[in-house]
C-alpha cells in the first residue's frame, strides 16, 4: 500500500514537447497571400498545433522582418498567436498596431473588434460592453459576401468579428485560447 502511495506521489512524466518545427527558408519564400491567408499552408498549421502558438508567433514575426512587410494583419495574427500562447502583454502591443485611421474605418467597425479584444485581455469588462455597442451601431454593408478561390460565395456574419466578442462576453473569465476557439464560448447559450 506503501508503494503505491510513493508511486502516486511521484510527479508524473512531463507530456512531450510538440514538434514545432518547419522549414524558415520555404516559408520565407512564400508570398503574403501564400504564408498569410492560405488556411492549409503558410503559418497557419503550426498555429494550429497545440503548443506551438508561440512558435507561429516567433515565425509570423521572422517572416515579416525578413520581407519587410508590416501590413496591420500579419500583426494581428501574430497577436493572436501570442495570446493564445499566454503571452498577452505582448499580444495587446501587437494588436494596438492595428487600428485603422477612422476614415477608413466606420463601415466595417475593425477598431472596435481590436478595442473590444484588447478589453478583454486587459480583464475591462466595461470596454469590451462598449466595444460590442459600438460594433452593433455599424451598419450591413451592400455587399457583405465574398468569394473564395474556388469559387465560392460565402456570406459574412454582421457585423464582422460581433460573433467573437459576444464569445469573450460569454466566457469573461475564461484565457483568450478558450474564448475564442471553444464551442462553449462560441455558441450562444439557449
Amino acid at each position: 500500500m506503501l508503494a503505491l502511495l510513493l508511486a502516486a506521489a511521484q510527479p508524473a512524466e512531463p507530456a512531450p514537447a510538440p514538434d514545432c518545427s518547419y522549414d524558415l527558408e520555404a516559408m520565407l519564400a512564400l508570398d503574403r497571400n501564400a504564408f498569410d491567408q492560405d488556411m492549409d499552408g503558410g503559418w497557419r498549421p503550426l498555429g494550429m498545433k497545440e503548443g506551438c502558438e508561440i512558435a507561429a508567433a516567433e515565425l509570423i514575426r521572422e517572416w515579416r522582418h525578413a520581407k519587410r512587410d508590416h501590413e496591420g494583419i500579419l500583426y494581428w495574427h501574430e497577436g493572436q498567436m501570442r495570446a493564445f500562447g499566454g503571452q498577452t502583454d505582448e499580444a495587446i502591443a501587437l494588436f494596438r498596431l492595428t487600428y485603422n485611421p477612422p476614415e477608413f474605418d466606420g463601415d466595417f467597425g475593425w477598431n472596435h473588434y481590436v478595442s473590444g479584444t484588447i478589453a478583454f485581455l486587459e480583464g475591462n469588462r466595461e470596454q469590451l460592453d462598449a466595444a460590442i455597442a459600438r460594433l452593433k451601431t455599424i451598419p450591413e454593408a451592400e455587399s457583405s459576401s465574398f468569394t473564395l478561390p474556388d469559387g465560392t460565395v460565402v456570406k459574412m456574419s454582421w457585423p464582422p468579428n460581433l460573433n467573437v466578442l459576444e464569445a469573450f462576453e460569454r466566457c469573461w473569465g475564461k484565457t483568450y485560447k478558450e474564448a475564442y476557439s471553444t464551442e462553449a464560448c462560441a455558441a450562444p447559450r439557449s
